[in-house]
């Protein structure tokens, strides 16, 4: 594989840490790489090092020439005054975006709801983001470097970036380097796996769920090898205290295959000791819709509709939907901050329901408080899966530091607050707890931590999140919000996607026949012969280019297989390309009839 870029000894220190420290790696083509760590652990850096948009305090970034590097970071540069038409399109062409499939693709999955004539200074920090993404895959680029893309996106968006990423290049052709806490998106794109720890890289291979076999397994082997090393120096000590040496025999032990690491690990949930603790706090009745809606003034149709729902206690649900599509009001109903405008929402007599939501309005109220003063207000000690903790191991136990706990919750970072923000909405011990996209800021990590600490929670649990790792993980029954009403998935989010699909495909106008009342118009097909005439002209240059290759190849040495490979890869990834042109031009004749 080609050498696409690579840091050589590169170190990177702030005033309060160093985060990269002689860090070398290299990225050839065709690689997929995921990287994980620890917030604060030097994944950003990593990449914007790499992208060369920030220079090393030390070593060097190496960049094959003329390499293309499309970068998507935690800001964007597109322009205030700029409408997203001319922020995502800019230059291009109606006819040189939408004849390419991928290009109309990326456009209607990320800016497609939006009126396009909007300027980006009147869009939600959401709307913004997906339309800097749009912007970004419109591109040609030879590497992409994409921190957090999934923000903000739902779980349609989402898999339908993963198809993309995956297809974007032919086999063996560019590179992806992707920060993300989905870890579902992490196994469909990523092939290779970086941890960003303590100053260093370590690479694993294949995609979060392989990566954390792979790190079990390496951290039980450092385990072994801590243990022999206190062994040894335990015998080393009886041995000077005896004045004679000590024979003792080597340990012995063997490395176990990696699922085999995890045949003896209990089940994640006891579900049957959970619903009775949980029926015991709550009794049998928690909330009931019956026939619920909510309409909001001057809204064309209502938001939800007939939402006919009992919740059980110790029901762990989750619940998908698109961005709009009613989940926060859902909630909000269930909650009680939100009367509903049909039907009738009922709650249980002994229920009492914490809510983490995507704001921080409770932080915001103690931000000038020390975060060990904050939890010094709560009881001494809690009662967790057998084990009396504090409060502030508690907070630990969901990867907070120690060391954080003298700082002012104002000047937390957003990974930090929502870790505080999820212990004090569980110090307070509801029975029902509700949680609105909490993934927001978190790493993966936290996230391992935050699922821990919620299989062992006794209540009712209900989630809204677009990470489908996390509602697979949590939650035993999958709900979603589809034309204003609830309907159970019983094939989880693969039923949902289809689900969209299938509508999609229904509310899909029927084409038209050329020169029928239902037509094209005179100025779509004068558009359309326009684009004939495009097309035509790239797909002679496209048919000259794929004989020019397979004359090259023909030529070449066969015992050369990596280079044959490359050459039919180009070949490959020149055929697609002619095939959708080819594919498009019938499209266009259609109209031009």
């Amino acid at each position: 594989m080609a050498h696409l870029l690579g840091a050589e000894s590169v170190s990177v220190c702030y005033p309060t840490a160093t985060v990269l420290q002689g860090v070398t790696l290299g990225v050839d083509e065709g690689m997929r790489i995921g990287i994980v760590g620890r917030n604060g652990d030097g994944k950003s850096t990593l990449l914007r090092v790499l992208a060369r948009q920030q220079e090393p305090d030390d070593g060097r970034v190496t960049h094959r020439g003329g390499l293309r590097v499309g970068v998507l970071g935690q800001t964007d540069d597109l322009a205030e005054d700029a409408t997203i038409t001319e922020a995502v399109l800019g230059d291009l062409a109606d006819h040189e975006w939408a004849s390419d499939r991928r290009s109309r693709e990326a456009v209607e999955a990320l800016v497609g709801d939006l009126d396009m004539s909007t300027t980006i200074g009147n869009l939600s920090g959401g709307q913004r983001r997906r339309a800097a993404l749009a912007a970004l895959l419109l591109g040609s680029w030879d590497v992409l470097v994409l921190d957090e893309p999934t923000n903000h996106l739902d779980v349609d968006a989402i898999t339908w970036l993963a198809r993309h990423l995956r297809d974007r290049w032919p086999k063996g052709q560019g590179a992806l380097l992707l920060v993300t806490h989905d870890r579902w998106f992490l196994d469909e794109v990523a092939t290779t796996t970086w941890e960003v720890h303590d100053g260093v890289v370590d690479p694993f291979e294949g995609g979060y769920a392989a990566y954390v076999l792979q790190r079990v397994e390496r951290d039980r082997q450092n385990a072994v090898l801590e243990a022999k090393r206190q062994n040894m120096m335990r015998k080393e000590l009886a041995w000077l205290r005896r004045g004679a040496p000590a024979r003792t025999s080597k340990p012995r032990f063997r490395i176990e295959a990696a699922n085999q690491l995890i045949e003896d690990v209990p089940p994640l949930r006891d579900r049957v000791e959970l619903s009775r603790m949980a029926t015991a706090r709550l009794g049998k009745d928690v909330v009931d819709l019956h026939e619920a809606g909510v309409t909001y003034k001057g809204a064309p149709a209502p938001v939800l509709r007939d939402i006919e729902w009992r919740i059980a206690p110790g029901e762990r649900t989750g619940i998908v939907g698109g961005n709009g599509s009613g989940k926060s009001t859902l909630l909000a109903l269930i909650a009680g901050s939100l009367a509903p405008t049909a039907g009738r929402v009922k709650r249980g007599k002994t229920v009492r329901i914490g809510i983490l939501d995507q704001q921080f309005d409770q932080l915001a109220q103690i931000s000038g408080d020390r975060v060990r003063d904050v939890l010094a207000r709560y009881q001494t000690t809690y009662s967790i899966d057998g084990s009396d903790l504090t409060p502030a191991q508690l907070l630990e136990r969901l990867g907070f530091r120690t060391p954080l706990l003298s700082a002012r919750v104002g000047d937390l970072s957003g990974g930090q607050r929502r870790r505080l923000q999820l212990l004090l909405v569980l110090l307070d011990e509801p029975n029902v707890l509700l949680l609105d996209e909490p993934t927001n800021d978190v790493d993966t990590d936290t996230l391992a931590a935050m699922e821990d600490l919620l299989d062992t929670w006794p209540g009712t649990l209900l989630v809204i999140s677009h990470d489908r790792y996390l509602l697979e993980r949590v939650t035993d029954n999958q709900y979603a919000i589809l034309d204003g009403r609830l309907r159970h998935l019983p094939g989880g989010v693969d039923e949902y996607l289809q689900l969209r699909a299938a509508m999609s495909a229904q509310a899909a106008p029927e084409p038209a026949t050329a020169g029928s009342d239902t037509g094209a118009t005179g100025a779509q097909r004068h558009a359309a012969q326009k684009e004939i005439a495009s097309l035509e002209r790239r797909i002679e240059r496209l048919q000259a280019q794929i004989e020019a290759e397979r004359a090259a190849l023909a030529e070449h040495d066969h015992s050369d297989y990596v280079g044959l490979g490359a050459a039919a890869g180009r070949i490959e990834g020149l055929q697609s390309e002619l095939s959708e042109l080819e594919h498009r031009w019938y499209e266009a004749m259609e109209v031009a009839g």
